[in-house]
């Protein structure tokens, strides 16, 4: 019997199978849930993440658009990998496109001075 899988499993499969973090370059991935966004930055040979950001953790002032949100929490990864002494990453997008909260995040990396 076969099991089936969803086009977005697919995308993802297909995505990662070409992507793999080192201790050298570790690899950003992203998880878009409908009200949230969270990155985190992933060794894959010893299989740990190495830093860790969520829109929840901002302490933002007014109300802002996802996006926005999304902006910021690439500024907080950014950061925080910068603190650790990561510069250079590879962007994992998972099954989602390129495009608005997922395109404002690695936006909001790049602004804060990580390399893809």
């Amino acid at each position: 019997m076969r099991k089936k899988i969803s086009k977005r499993e697919k995308r993802k499969l297909r995505i990662r199978k070409k992507i793999l973090g080192t201790k050298e370059r570790p690899r950003l991935c992203v998880f878009r849930s409908n009200k949230h966004i969270f990155a985190q930055i992933v060794d894959d040979h010893e299989g740990k993440t190495l830093v860790s950001a969520k829109d929840q953790e901002l302490k933002l002032e007014g109300k802002r658009s996802r996006v926005e949100m999304s902006f910021e929490v690439g500024k907080l990864i950014a950061k925080k990998a910068l603190e650790k002494g990561i510069k250079k990453v590879v962007f994992d997008r998972s099954e989602y496109k390129y495009h608005g909260r997922v395109k404002a995040l690695a936006e909001g990396a790049r602004a804060g001075g990580l390399e893809f």
